[in-house]
């Protein structure tokens, strides 16, 4: 069994999304939601899902090696960023090499790095004049959206779409097949181990 803790910021319908996907599979489970808020409404579908969530400050994300002690009691084998606007420090990589993903809402490398994220990304996205959008799971590195691209889909963007629209867009791609890459990811790393 592969347990999975999902890093989240905010609301947390990609991680619910996640959680769903996952129950009563028999070699994957989400056995922990983990943010840098407390007040971040992923903690209430965490609560509703019977998934246990903790919240840790910036200092100790920076820091990682609290983090990484509870990931370990918990027995964690695999991090999932969903929606986490926290840059992942050296010590959690370190103790997770390979074994950490997120989800971006664009086609990395566009509309990436530092403070590119959510709103702001469909927004810039429109403002671009872009065609197409859509979402890019990549490996997690120590760079902003700067790892290894695992999975990419795409959507139309049409000149009258305004970002909220965007985002709906994506929102049904992210919906779709974070769940599967995850899954596929996970696999393919089992076999190899």
């Amino acid at each position: 069994m592969t347990h999975i803790a999902l890093f989240a910021s905010g609301n947390g319908s990609n991680a619910e999304n996640i959680v769903r996907y996952f129950s009563g599979n028999r070699n994957i489970s989400v056995s922990l939601i983990v943010s840098n808020r407390r007040d971040a409404y992923v903690h209430e579908r965490a609560r509703q899902l019977g998934v246990k969530s903790l919240t840790f400050s910036r200092v100790e994300f920076e820091d990682g090696l609290a983090v990484t002690d509870v990931l370990r009691v918990c027995g964690v084998d695999f991090i999932v960023l969903a929606g986490f606007l926290l840059k992942v420090s050296q010590p959690l990589l370190d103790a997770f090499p390979g074994r950490i993903i997120n989800i971006h809402p664009a086609l990395l490398p566009k509309f990436g790095g530092k403070g590119m994220y959510g709103d702001r990304v469909h927004r810039a996205v429109v403002d671009a004049g872009e065609n197409e959008s859509g979402i890019t799971v990549h490996y997690v590195d120590g760079q902003y959206d700067g790892g290894e691209i695992i999975f990419q889909a795409t959507c139309e963007v049409l000149p009258e779409d305004s970002p909220e629209e965007v985002a709906r867009k994506v929102h049904v791609l992210e919906y779709a097949f974070f769940p599967k890459v995850i899954e596929k990811v996970i696999a393919e790393g089992r076999r190899s181990d």
